[in-house]
């Protein structure tokens, strides 16, 4: 799953420990996440989306190789 959390934290100037804090995870979650070594819970999506004030499909997409 592709994400673009690295480039909405950068448009609102949030810290990848900053966006952690909102939604209550590790800052070594964000980074995982971040790097696609981790997909998030839908709960956990739904955080990172309200905080970044976007929708979820804005930030998370599924590649070819999800489907499989």
């Amino acid at each position: 799953m592709k994400n673009s959390i690295k480039v909405e934290r950068a448009r609102q100037d949030l810290t990848q420990a900053e966006l952690a804090e909102k939604v209550k995870v590790a800052r070594q979650t964000i980074i995982a996440i971040e790097a696609g070594r981790f997909v998030p819970s839908t709960v956990l999506a739904f955080k990172i989306a309200s905080v970044l004030n976007c929708r979820i499909d804005e930030i998370f997409a599924l590649e070819e190789q999800d489907w499989l």
